[in-house]
């Protein structure tokens, strides 16, 4: 059978005729001429080589080739139309759907971690999987749809895709409990001769568009370490004389013993937003959880 000449009209005609078998009662129950039923009618024998429903005292007879085609047929369809009726209508508590998220450790912990027990609650039978987040490649990965949505700051070269802005972030500098040269209203100088833990995620580099910032007025800090994850960060300098410049919700979601210390003349801030391609746009369930990740961040 050549399938490429099977639409999904002459599918509903079949199983309007198989479920009928008279076509005046079929033409009805499509909305359609029984002209036009008789020619797709046609169309499905020349398509299955079969006369499918043959004339009888009382409408038509279905051949033992149409018997066969009854339950495959109505089968398909219903599949079909639940399938294009759960992009329009979504279910939370009974819905199964996994959610691939490209993120940093940072917003996993900020933002991925409090979503998840959300859903524990509102959507069991979603499933979240997490993707690390790649600044070159995740718009490579939303549009083959290996990520559903990434979270990651916008960018004006990447306006074709969609997004969502959730917060702005600041940062805060920590460091171990009752470390003697953290205070209020600590000084640039003061700071920058302080031991500094910075995260590189790329791995390796000893400056930040902090240091780009401070260069500017003409400091330099003293970078003594590159750690490669946020997360490794509370714990270093919890246990050393070393600070750090962390994002204010990751003090949020992983709670420490540390002194925090705000810097007022620190105006380096950075979006976060959530990013996701047109092809995941308009699906309910994934609409659904953009929309439970805005109100979770609303609340923190």
């Amino acid at each position: 059978m050549d399938t490429t000449r099977i639409d999904l009209n002459l599918l509903l005609t079949l199983e309007a005729l198989l479920a009928e078998q008279n076509v005046t009662k079929a033409a009805v129950r499509l909305h359609l001429s029984q002209p036009a039923v008789s020619a797709q009618l046609n169309r499905l024998r020349d398509l299955f080589d079969d006369p499918l429903l043959i004339p009888a005292r009382r409408g038509m007879t279905p051949t033992v080739k149409a018997l066969e085609l009854i339950i495959p047929v109505r089968e398909s369809l219903e599949k079909l139309r639940h399938t294009l009726q759960s992009h329009k209508d979504f279910h939370p508590e009974r819905a199964k759907l996994t959610v691939a998220i490209s993120c940093t450790d940072y917003t996993q912990a900020a933002i991925v971690m409090p979503l998840v027990l959300a859903l524990r609650k509102q959507a069991p039978g979603v499933r979240i999987a997490v993707r690390p987040y790649h600044p070159v490649l995740f718009e490579q990965q939303l549009a083959s749809g290996e990520v559903d949505i990434a979270i990651a700051s916008q960018d004006a070269s990447k306006a074709h895709l969609r997004s969502r802005h959730l917060f702005d972030e600041t940062y805060v500098l920590i460091g171990r409990r009752d470390h003697p040269a953290l205070k209020e209203n600590l000084t640039i100088e003061e700071f920058v001769q302080l031991e500094h833990v910075i995260v590189s995620p790329t791995g390796g580099s000893f400056t930040t568009p902090i240091d780009d910032a401070l260069a500017t007025f003409g400091h330099k800090r003293n970078v003594v370490m590159s750690a490669a994850t946020f997360m490794f960060v509370p714990q270093i300098v919890s246990v050393s004389d070393m600070v750090a410049l962390v994002p204010r919700r990751l003090l949020l979601a992983q709670p420490q013993q540390l002194t925090v210390t705000e810097l007022p003349w620190l105006a380096e801030q950075f979006d976060v937003s959530l990013v996701w391609h047109e092809r995941s746009h308009g699906h309910a369930g994934h609409r659904w959880v953009r929309e439970l990740i805005a109100q979770v961040m609303s609340g923190t």
